[in-house]
């Protein structure tokens, strides 16, 4: 079958515009793989610069209206699209275990992760709370408040196509913002899904919005004037470039990019929950995490030698699959060309003198011999200077490193171009403290292999993991879709009169 016949034989998704399903009208369209088979099963309309601001003006037009309305009733739209994502669970995960590959429980976990923040902001009236203070000076009230932006739109990556988009518009939506979402092209069923139950929860059309696309798509909505915020979750290059377009356009932006983190192993650790947790940690989802553990620092020789000792056997016996596998522990990679990407990785590896400890290249699961699959890999000796120690492979490799003592490891963390998570795993308290409060990471686990924190904290890291000035959700995120106002009033009564034309000392004015 050549490629335009198995094209038109294809699944052919749409855009989600004013409350409902949209045939895109670019003629352009992309790919959507089942990984695990390694075939095209659908494909994805990439939307025009004119497509995408067709979707900003719907919400333009729809944010008048949804921002008038009152903070306890945009929580009740929430609390309903909760319950329906908990009655959908099974539908949602395997539209994300179709298109990206992961285990249905990872797939299921990964949405579970992503209800907390709807549940985070179904209390939105107690999180808008302003700030109220009396008698600033002679008859003079001062209070503030947090108001809504307008059209705020998401980009988010093909790793957590349920999670990540709920990281950013449950809370912006809330706040009394519209939004436009551009989720990954790579797979992008589970957003649109998502976006039918929320009208189904009684969200008014026009109010959430999905365009798929490719730069054409991104490109629109940084240069759109109707555009207030952009959230945008991905690589560090892409970040960077939609930071830079976004805030030269007057918009607020907060891009969380690139990663390459870190799991100091101190000589009095456990070592048996070390391998455990590096286990989860590194191969989960197989490796296509932003958090995911990377770079295991071993502090001293003993400690990375019982650490590999412990951890081949577990790689020996993870089971390898795909996701309608239930016994499977860690799907394919999300496409042929990821594959091919991470493959290439491991030959720079071998090439630049780590040693090959477990190899994942060649990895065949029965009955998808044609599947995007990538074992378990690690490395040994990881120098510094490598490539697969200086880039962000995500994929299922883990680099073993060895450092003499402990301020060589805190330095090496400390040093990388990147700072978004980083771990110790350690029984003593001054080093575990020590390690937490001087490390250059945003995000810190002592014990805690993914210090990934719960909804109501924010999640971000530093460096060149995050531009801009806000982490995503919690607090954060409520800042980052609002604008503060505050707001000081008198009222004359004829007790007090005359003319003030100065500051004075103590507020009076």
């Amino acid at each position: 079958m050549n490629r335009e016949a198995a094209a038109s034989s294809v699944e052919k998704l749409s855009h989600y515009i004013g409350g409902r399903r949209v045939p895109g009208a670019s003629g352009r369209f992309g790919d959507v793989y089942d990984p695990a088979v390694g075939a095209v099963t659908k494909q994805v309309p990439l939307a025009s610069a004119d497509e995408t601001a067709s979707a900003i003006a719907t919400a333009a037009e729809a944010f008048p209206e949804w921002s008038a309305q009152p903070p306890a009733r945009r929580g009740r739209v929430m609390f309903a699209f909760r319950d329906l994502l908990m009655r959908n669970m099974d539908e949602l995960a395997k539209l994300v275990s179709s298109e990206h590959g992961k285990t249905l429980e990872d797939a299921k976990g990964s949405i579970t992760r992503g209800l907390e923040v709807v549940e985070y902001a179904c209390g939105i009236s107690e999180l808008l709370k302003g700030a109220y203070s009396e008698s600033v000076a002679g008859g003079v009230d001062s209070w503030s408040t947090r108001q809504p932006l307008g059209v705020c739109a998401g980009i988010t990556p093909f790793n957590f196509p349920a999670m990540v988009p709920m990281w950013m518009f449950p809370l912006a939506l809330v706040c009394g913002n519209t939004f436009v979402l551009k989720p990954s092209e790579r797979d992008p069923s589970c957003p649109l899904r998502m976006a039918e139950l929320l009208r189904e929860a009684g969200l008014p059309d026009g109010v959430m919005n999905v365009v798929n696309g490719d730069k054409e798509a991104v490109d629109a909505l940084l240069t759109d004037a109707r555009v207030q915020a952009v959230s945008f979750v991905g690589s560090t290059a892409i970040g960077e470039y939609i930071y830079r377009t976004g805030t030269a356009h007057g918009k607020r932006v907060q891009a969380l990019c690139g990663a390459k983190n870190h799991m100091v192993v101190m000589p009095d650790a456990d070592i048996d929950q070390a391998a455990d947790a590096v286990l989860g940690a590194a191969y989960g989802s197989a490796g296509e995490r932003c958090m995911a553990v990377s770079v295991g620092v071993a502090v001293g020789d003993a400690p990375a030698d019982a650490l590999v000792e412990k951890l081949l056997p577990k790689l020996d016996a993870l089971k390898v699959g795909a996701h309608t596998d239930e016994a499977a522990e860690m799907g394919p990679v999300i496409n042929p060309a990821a594959k091919e990407r991470i493959e290439g990785y491991i030959e720079k590896g071998v090439a630049e003198g780590a040693k090959l400890l477990r190899d994942g290249r060649g990895e065949q699961v029965k009955g998808f011999e044609s599947g995007c699959f990538v074992g378990a890999t690690v490395f040994d000796h990881v120098k510094t200077g490598m490539s697969i120690y200086t880039d962000e492979i995500f994929g299922p490799v883990l680099c073993v490193v060895r450092a003499g003592d402990y301020e060589e490891a805190i330095n090496m963390v400390s040093s990388h171009e990147y700072g978004n998570g980083a771990a110790i795993f350690t029984r003593d308290g001054d080093a575990a403290r020590d390690f937490a409060h001087r490390v250059q990471a945003g995000m810190v686990g002592v014990n805690v292999p993914i210090p990934v924190p719960l909804a109501f904290h924010s999640f971000g890291g530093w460096k060149r993991s995050l531009f801009g000035d806000h982490a995503i959700h919690g607090r954060e995120g409520v800042h980052f879709y609002t604008k503060l106002k505050t707001v000081t009033t008198r009222w004359p009564s004829g007790i007090r009169s005359g003319a003030v034309f100065n500051f004075k000392a103590g507020g009076e004015h």
